[in-house]
């Protein structure tokens, strides 16, 4: 078990690849700490972990306020004596082009993904200094690599990105190693509303995908589960892309260029 006596805190653990996520890192032996906003979420993820005999911890908090992230981080230490990896996977998008963005919904959306991810980080570094090791994992997205729409969110996930290798850089010597995983469009609740008034939009998004399907939360959660065990031992600084190939290039354009360049032969 890669995972055996080790102590993950998870943010946004009650629902989406969070709730797939922390089950998987206890099937490993992982003590996992759930931190949600939503209790039923949190704890509904956590007694899933315990009916299935591992240990686990429900955490109520909004980790975007500095009293939220050090509720989350500090539950692992209290009841476990220890963080060893921290996934910063909390996130919202409910703004999408700017001119019809406000104020509120700009800072709403920030302040979850980029500020919560700051604030718990620096609640977890201390712990991890201390213990000379600790794996950051911080769950991007492909739309802080190009524009793909919902700015807020997307230059949120930017700042994500390059928070990452700070502090793969700047915290290494200390034994601390930060990655970050780059999904695209993955397969959770948050899609529902949208299938309920379009059925077809995931098969209309598969043909952007050269793998031929949409991604599922266990893609995402296998990849961070690799970055944060000791198989990625020496791997800090990276952003892991799974993304079913869909940022190595752009096949319609591709074969529209290719069609072109017959033409002048």
């Amino acid at each position: 078990m890669r995972f055996r006596d080790k102590v993950v805190a998870i943010t946004g653990g009650g629902s989406g690849i969070g709730a797939v996520m922390a089950p998987m890192f206890a099937s490993e032996g992982a003590a996992v700490v759930v931190a949600d906003w939503d209790r039923d979420g949190a704890e509904g993820t956590a007694g899933l972990i315990a009916r299935k005999g591992g240990e686990s911890r429900a955490v109520v908090a909004d980790i975007s306020t500095p009293e939220g992230a050090a509720e989350a981080v500090g539950t692992a230490v209290e009841a476990f004596g220890r963080i060893d990896v921290l996934i910063n996977n909390a996130a919202i998008a409910a703004t999408d082009d700017i001119l019809l963005t406000d104020a509120e919904g700009w800072d709403r959306d920030v302040e979850v993904v980029l500020k919560g991810t700051f604030l718990c980080t620096k609640a977890a570094l201390p712990h991890m200094i201390d213990q000379r090791a600790g794996s950051v994992v911080n769950i991007a997205s492909v739309n802080g690599l190009a524009a793909l729409g919902n700015e807020a969110y997307s230059a949120a996930k930017a700042g994500v990105i390059n928070l990452t290798q700070g502090v793969a850089m700047r915290y290494g010597r200390d034994g601390v190693r930060a990655n970050a995983v780059a999904p695209g469009t993955i397969r959770t609740p948050i899609w529902d509303e949208r299938v309920e008034k379009d059925s077809r939009v995931f098969e209309r998004l598969i043909k952007w995908y050269p793998l031929g399907r949409i991604g599922e939360p266990e893609d995402v959660a296998r990849a961070a589960m690799f970055l944060a065990s000791d198989d990625a031992g020496w791997i800090s600084g990276i952003v892991l892309r799974v993304d079913g190939g869909l940022m190595a290039g752009n096949e319609v354009m591709t074969r529209e260029l290719l069609a072109m360049a017959g033409e002048d032969d």
